[in-house]
């Protein structure tokens, strides 16, 4: 970057902040969740598209477990991206979390972010995904999108699937509310489609808010086999289909988690 260009939020990335933070995580993710990252011995090198589904409501660890994971492995010479909603760039610590890698889930953003070497780490489902009841905790389900296939293919990197199991499991989550959030008109005043509904601690039932805290489960990620979308599929893919079979191998991996999972929160 030149002294006359303006400072990208890729470029913003700071690592020694960001091993700093990862090292206050660590007693929360590694203590608290006893989390498992399994399986980066495969991670290729170079850029990444890590596609997880995604989990915890309010709270989700994904990408604190993910991260931890990552930097003790590799360490902080190779930036850890992760797509985010527009909402945690307002406010007065939105550079701080630019500064520790998230950038705003756009195609610019990823497209830069990739073709940098960096490791993009994208929730498909997102929201919907986040809030899926837990009678659905072991479900793979991006409400169809299908966009992340697109960007792996325009900045020629891998796919890297990721699954995780036990977020889910941080409270009781009844409904994403659809239906409340149509009944309440909040998708046509606020563009808001879900309106969570859970049972937790210390507050009991919760619609949103009053945020209970999440509970001390046991959090398991699996890091799965890089797929080279070109060479697996052509250089002009159905994206459907690709999406098809990412989202198999993940089911796949996840049942295989959840059959390993004695019991709920203990792991």
């Amino acid at each position: 970057m030149t002294a006359t260009e303006e400072p990208t939020e890729t470029s913003k990335w700071d690592p020694g902040l960001t091993e700093r933070v990862i090292g206050w995580l660590r007693p929360l993710i590694k203590g608290y969740h006893r989390a498992e990252v399994r399986g980066l011995d495969t991670f290729p090198p170079g850029g990444a598209l890590v596609v997880s589904n995604h989990s915890g409501g309010l709270f989700p660890m994904d990408v604190p477990v993910f991260a931890t994971g990552f930097y003790e492995k590799f360490g902080y010479d190779r930036p850890v991206y992760t797509l985010s909603h527009d909402v945690m760039f307002t406010g007065p610590i939105a550079e701080f979390f630019v500064r520790t890698g998230f950038i705003r889930a756009n195609h610019e953003n990823a497209d830069a972010a990739l073709r940098s070497g960096g490791v993009v780490v994208v929730f498909p489902g997102g929201d919907y995904d986040v809030y899926r009841p837990t009678l659905a905790e072991n479900k793979i389900d991006f409400d169809g999108r299908t966009g992340y296939v697109r960007a792996a293919l325009n900045a020629g990197v891998p796919i890297v699937p990721a699954v995780a199991i036990g977020g889910q499991e941080s409270q009781l989550y009844l409904s994403r509310g659809t239906w409340l959030a149509r009944a309440l008109q909040l998708d046509k005043l606020m563009r808001v489609k879900i309106l969570p509904i859970s049972v937790g601690f210390p507050f009991g039932l919760s619609v949103v808010v009053p945020p209970n805290v999440p509970l001390p489960t046991k959090i398991v990620m699996q890091v799965l086999e890089p797929i080279d979308v070109a060479g697996q599929f052509g250089e002009d893919p159905d994206i459907d289909e690709v999406d098809a079979h990412v989202r198999y191998v993940m089911q796949k991996a996840l049942d295989k988690l959840a059959r390993e999972r004695r019991l709920p929160i203990i792991g």
